[in-house]
């Protein structure tokens, strides 16, 4: 009896003394490693020294919000999934290719109907508490393909639902639902700090302050009638949990102007100030991209190369090097997760076609796409920011949180099933989105990453020199043909000075229009006019006037280039596209807002030379931008690629 006593004293200790070491690691867990390190590694091998999948998480959501710089991202798993079927039918209408692409549709498919009124800016902040939903409702499960390096089972998909945008993965637990919530902590991008005024060259003018607006007057630049939905209404509270509100983060620059000459300038620095997060362990990727930095630094001095005029580039020699070890080195992972219409689903037709062409392409590459994620140098996040908005947003709801979330639970889905995201926090990781709704749905969620945004504001939405990259808005009328139409008429026959014309979106367009309609003849200024007739002015003119709508970007300046029309931009803070290889202001004009008045004096004091310089090198520089069914050397596609290529290469941070 003595024994029996003894042997149960003796299990007694041995079970307080587990627990007791149990609580230890619990507590050096929470106090010592925030990010996820200990306790899985008591459960579950590393391999190669990296963490488990979906080890990387943070204390709490309150104890996150007290650390400044860190993003902490909560997603909800209740939604079911009888909404998602009927919600997205009528999006998936559009006849695809066979690789599900969307070419041939109708108009109101691809551009946004005339008469949807943009509402006031919509803004992430919110002081109130965020609500979670709960984790009960059923989700009934499809089929979706495995995806390399992924423990997903077969018969499980992930999908958005239209009300709540959760992204449901049952593959991640039982019926359909996650017992983790795995947080993405993220470093914010500092404040923008900008230079003092600089003087502008002779053939540059000066940005100043711009007009004040009126908060519904800020969203959109359009064609004619195919114009973009407004954005929702400011205060809604967003599925992000313990992130300083936004007032309580001040955007000191909402009012500065930031003139072409600065931008200029915040460019150098950001080639020795931006770095990008410092990896959690080291990738022999990653010495590639620094052997290919070297090379490109150290690149040799060439004067015009085949296809390439040197005055278009910043440095022509730099660019030819970083082009070509792109074209040699460069290989790109494309997460196969992602539920159809938003995910894998390029939008090839309308004034958002640049991120459907570049996903189509970039998918069906052969040269840049590994099935490796070992291999890869970055990783591409294959969603359509238009498809986003089609599939989720409630017209004149003025909500987008479900937008946000199903983007912050595909992110958690990612997290759950790989470590790629983990490595660098997202740094490796970029996105192209043309929506102008994609800054703002990004910005915190996926601030690490590198963004190629049409909506390229480097005041009111964050862009970042040395990190993102400014998307060219094309507007695509025929997928089958997108060439259709190119060229304009020769120098001899654009009698006309300037041309503009288009819906009065924003508050620029009506100033310009008041001070210009029917006011000179040499001045074709109007409100909306027919297609026909807009192309026809786009190609007998000397100067096509790119007023800003609701927001910085604009399909104008494209189609400029594309008419062969010396583009003549006016819209304070825009980042033009491939700013960080162009030498824009060797091709085109840049005319402060303020400056509308004096627009003709402007245009008129450009010398006749100087003038046919600048249309010739639009002719030249127009390969840039173009979209082919197979890409070409130097076009859209290979552009946009090596923009992302460019700011990881020069952003890039080792252990």
């Amino acid at each position: 009896m003595v024994t029996g006593f003894t042997n149960v004293l003796e299990s007694r200790r041995a079970i307080w003394f587990a627990a007791l070491v149990f609580a230890s690691v619990v507590l050096i867990q929470i106090f010592g490693h925030p990010y996820g390190y200990i306790l899985p590694s008591l459960f579950s091998a590393t391999v190669g020294g990296e963490p488990p999948r979906g080890s990387f998480q943070m204390r709490s959501s309150t104890r996150n919000s007290s650390v400044s710089g860190n993003l902490t991202h909560t997603e909800v798993w209740n939604t079911t999934g009888s909404n998602v079927t009927d919600n997205v039918t009528s999006v998936t209408d559009p006849s695809r290719g066979k690789d599900g692409d969307v070419e041939e549709s109708s108009e109101s498919d691809d551009i946004d109907p005339e008469n949807e009124l943009p509402s006031k800016d919509f803004d992430l902040s919110n002081n109130s508490p965020v609500v979670l939903s709960g984790r009960n409702d059923s989700f009934e499960p499809e089929t979706i393909s495995n995806t390399p390096g992924s423990n997903m089972r077969s018969g499980n998909t992930s999908s958005p639902d239209r009300n709540t945008g959760s992204y449901i993965d049952p593959a991640l637990g039982k019926n359909g639902t996650m017992d983790t919530s795995p947080a993405i902590p993220s470093v914010l991008s500092p404040p923008l700090v900008l230079p003092p005024p600089l003087t502008p060259r002779s053939d540059v003018h000066a940005n100043s302050k711009a007009p004040t607006t009126s908060p519904d007057q800020n969203k959109d630049s359009t064609l004619e009638n195919n114009e973009k939905p407004g954005l929702p209404q400011s205060g809604t509270p967003s599925p992000i949990s313990s992130i300083p509100a936004e007032k309580d983060r001040p955007d000191r620059n909402a009012d500065r102007v930031v003139s072409i000459a600065e931008m200029n300038v915040l460019l150098q620095q950001s080639r020795t100030s931006f770095r990008s997060v410092k990896p959690r362990w080291s990738s022999p990727t990653d010495e590639d991209i620094l052997h290919a930095k070297a090379r490109i630094e150290d690149a040799p001095l060439v004067g015009d190369a085949p296809g390439l005029y040197a005055p278009l580039y910043r440095n022509l020699s730099m660019f030819k090097r970083s082009y070509e070890l792109m074209e040699q080195t460069l290989k790109v992972y494309v997460y196969a997760e992602g539920k159809r219409p938003i995910f894998h689903t390029p939008i090839l037709k309308g004034i958002y076609a640049s991120e459907g062409w570049f996903m189509k392409l970039l998918k069906s590459s052969k040269q840049f796409v590994t099935k490796n994620p070992k291999k890869a140098h970055l990783f591409y996040l294959p969603f359509s920011s238009r498809m986003l908005e089609e599939t989720l947003y409630v017209t004149d709801s003025h909500d987008r949180k479900p937008l946000i979330k199903c983007l912050s639970d595909y992110l958690n889905v990612l997290i759950q099933k790989h470590n790629f995201w983990n490595r660098t926090i997202g740094a490796d990781h970029f996105l192209v989105a043309c929506h102008d709704w994609a800054p703002s749905e990004t910005k915190r969620l996926m601030a690490n990453c590198i963004r190629a945004l049409c909506n390229s504001d480097v005041a009111k939405e964050g862009f970042q020199f040395g990190k993102d990259a400014s998307l060219p808005e094309t507007f695509v009328k025929s997928p089958k043909r997108p060439l259709r139409e190119i060229g304009g008429k020769p120098l001899s026959e654009r009698h006309n000075l300037a041309f503009f014309a288009g819906n009065m979106h924003g508050y620029l367009r009506p100033i310009l229009l008041q001070h210009w309609e029917n006011k000179d003849p040499d001045m074709k200024i109007f409100g909306h006019i027919g297609t026909a007739a807009y192309v026809s002015y786009m190609k007998s003119s000397k100067y096509c006037i790119c007023a800003k709508g609701y927001e910085v970007n604009s399909p104008r300046v494209v189609e400029a280039l594309f008419y062969e029309c010396v583009p003549v931009i006016i819209s304070d803070n825009f980042v033009p596209p491939f700013f960080e290889t162009l030498n824009w202001e060797s091709f085109a004009v840049f005319v402060p807002e303020k400056d509308i008045p004096d627009l003709k004096n402007i245009l008129k004091s450009i010398p006749d030379r100087r003038f046919r310089e600048m249309h010739q090198r639009v002719k030249l520089v127009q390969q840039h931008f173009l979209w082919h069914r197979k890409p070409v050397k130097y076009d859209a596609f290979h552009m946009i690629l090596h923009s992302v290529w460019h700011n990881r290469v020069f952003g890039i941070r080792t252990r």
